[in-house]
């Protein structure tokens, strides 16, 4: 290769790979915290089977804090390398209840969401989508607590 065909080839490279550069799209925290009227331990019943329903795989961290891996997005054989790969968005969640009386807890639910647009890109916070988004669990456990 020439000189000139090398800085070329460099500044090609340089232009390319800061094209789609930007700082990052501000956004608030994916967060809710609420009283139920229901027991803690029901509660935290309630939370671990709706997540598992949704493709977390939970983690009790202690008596009060929940905690899950990334959501299963994809089933399949390839689900790691397209997840890594061309993944557009993943997902995990903290949850914490807390006994406010004998008939009532406080949930706090934070979903944590990142995503990315293509192969060369890497994961970054973003805005939570709608079926994972905390306000979407709190339905579903207010549901499957039989909470109107």
């Amino acid at each position: 290769m020439t000189h000139t065909l090398r800085i070329l080839s460099f500044a090609l490279l340089v232009i390319w790979t800061s094209a789609c550069a930007g700082p990052p799209i501000p956004h608030e925290p994916d967060v809710i915290d609420v009283a139920l009227p229901a027991p803690a331990d029901r509660v935290k019943t309630a939370v671990m089977q709706i997540l598992t329903e949704g493709g977390y795989d939970v983690d009790r961290k202690d008596d009060e804090s929940l905690t899950t891996g990334y959501r299963d997005e994809i089933s399949g054989p390839w689900d790691c390398l397209l997840r890594w790969r061309f993944g557009t968005g993943r997902s995990r969640v903290e949850a914490m209840v807390t006994s406010a009386s004998e008939q009532s807890s406080r949930l706090r639910l934070n979903v944590l969401y990142e995503g990315k647009d293509g192969i060369f890109t890497r994961w970054e916070d973003s805005p939570t989508a709608l079926p994972q988004s905390a306000e979407n669990q709190l339905r579903l456990i207010k549901n499957a607590l039989q909470i109107l």
